[in-house]
């Protein structure tokens, strides 16, 4: 037991031993850290050996700016397979050979120079340091190259194809499916149900109906008659039996109707006879007296006048007063009848009534001139023409409010080089309300004229408004 004991303690770390990675083997590479402003802004890691450049130019390895440099710098070159630190005047730092640790101001006089003006100095593997270029610091040092990372792989399972696939779980796994869906098909389809016969399914319809019961008969209403019409329907009912027995004597036979007339209806026919025949008279003469008109030529005897007024027939019971039966207006001492009835103009100087007139504000009349001050403006007399109508909006608009404005207003206006209107003066006079002189400043500040020769000018445009 003691020998086991002192065999295992013999031996301490051994799994470590077995789980340690194997050593890297080949030479060192230069590992390169920026550090600005006491941190750290990039780091790499020179796998391929190569020069190391520096400089505010895209082309350089590491790119700063702020220091002695103008373009480009070889910080670490690369001579007989061997790094070599290339440094200047501008540069300081320290840097750790084998020979110890020394700043790059003693290394000056120990260095050698190159054809490019700068100090070089041998680097090992074992050198490490610190090189400051104005306020950018590089430091270094070599490492152990890091393993090269493999190229990512995909899955076996994807990789081997269809040699790979378990063909007996796919083959049971694909049979189970198809019986599945066989079963739900059979389920839903039509070709497992009975057949049908149509005809005997139609009468045993029709038989079903015929044993329905009979719907319920349908419950009428009665209508809700208002107490006023119930009160008036006896009032009604009684006045028809007296209207039946009072229109019983007038009532007259129907054509074709047989039967004798009674004396009644034929002394009601003959004075309606006569009263035609004394309208009939009455309507030979068309204006004035009908005496007079038919009397004139000598055409009718007198004598059937005469005995027309001596007698009593075509007397009937008076009307209603009726005025003017031939339309328009009452004339006093006239009155409608049968010599008016084709008479239907009306006569002139009636009183017929006036027609309104509107009665209309006071109007405002403005006038404007053009006169070009400085410069020249091909269309300055149109644009001004055209801008007289606003003016007299404007005017319009203060007469509502004040019937006694009047004066005149004084426009300066100023033209750019495109023909806009940069700015408008006014020097109004009179007793215009303030409002018609910023209407007709916005009017003309609107205008628009033709591009003035020389890039600008200045026209005056005197306006009066003067009342109607």
């Amino acid at each position: 037991m003691s020998q086991t004991t002192q065999t295992t303690q013999s031996r301490p770390g051994q799994m470590t031993a077995v789980m340690r990675a194997v050593a890297p083997t080949g030479p060192k590479v230069l590992r390169v850290g920026v550090l600005v402003g006491g941190r750290v802004i990039e780091e790499r890691v020179i796998r391929d050996r190569v020069n190391v450049t520096v400089g505010p130019s895209e082309k350089n390895m590491f790119v700063f700016s702020g220091g002695p440099i103008r373009s480009s710098h070889v910080l670490f070159e690369l001579v007989s397979g061997e790094y070599v630190l290339n440094f200047t005047d501008g540069m300081t730092g320290r840097v750790a050979l084998p020979t110890g640790v020394s700043d790059l101001e003693v290394l000056r006089g120990q260095a050698r120079r190159n054809s490019s003006g700068a100090y070089q100095v041998r680097l090992t593997e074992e050198s490490r340091g610190k090189v400051t270029i104005g306020e950018t610091s590089f430091l270094f040092q070599f490492v152990a190259a890091p393993p090269v990372q493999p190229r990512p792989q995909l899955p076996v399972a994807v990789t081997r194809g269809a040699s790979g696939v378990d063909w007996n779980t796919t083959i049971i796994a694909a049979f189970a499916f198809l019986v599945h869906f066989m079963g739900i098909g059979a389920m839903y389809s039509d070709w497992l149900d009975p057949i049908v016969d149509e005809q005997a399914s139609l009468a045993g319809l029709v038989d079903t109906l015929n044993q329905l019961p009979p719907p319920p008969p349908v419950e009428e209403q009665p209508e809700e008659v208002e107490p006023e019409e119930t009160a008036e329907a006896p009032a009604q009912e009684e006045a028809k039996p007296a209207q039946a027995s009072s229109g019983e004597s007038t009532k007259t036979p129907e054509p074709g109707a047989g039967g004798k007339l009674n004396a009644a209806q034929t002394a009601a026919l003959s004075n309606q006879l006569e009263q035609f025949s004394m309208a009939t008279l009455a309507a030979l003469g068309s204006t004035g007296p009908a005496t007079a008109g038919v009397l004139t030529g000598g055409d009718v005897p007198t004598g059937l006048l005469d005995a027309a007024a001596a007698s009593s027939a075509g007397v009937g019971v008076g009307s209603t007063l009726n005025l003017g039966g031939g339309g328009g207006a009452v004339k006093p001492g006239t009155s409608g009848g049968l010599g008016t009835i084709g008479s239907t103009t009306t006569s002139t100087g009636s009183g017929s009534t006036g027609t309104a007139t509107a009665v209309e504000g006071p109007k405002g009349n403005v006038s404007a001139s053009t006169q070009v001050a400085a410069g020249s403006v091909s269309d300055a007399s149109r644009v001004v023409a055209g801008m007289t109508a606003g003016f007299r909006r404007c005017y319009n608009q203060a007469l509502e409010q004040n019937p006694d404005a009047s004066g005149s207003i004084r426009l300066s206006i100023k033209v750019g080089p495109g023909g806009e209107v940069q700015s408008v003066t006014a020097t109004p006079s009179g007793n215009l309300p303030p409002s018609v002189v910023t209407c007709v400043q916005a009017r003309a500040q609107a205008a628009q004229f033709a591009p003035p020769e020389g890039g600008s000018a200045v026209i005056n445009v005197p306006v009066s408004f003067v009342k109607q």
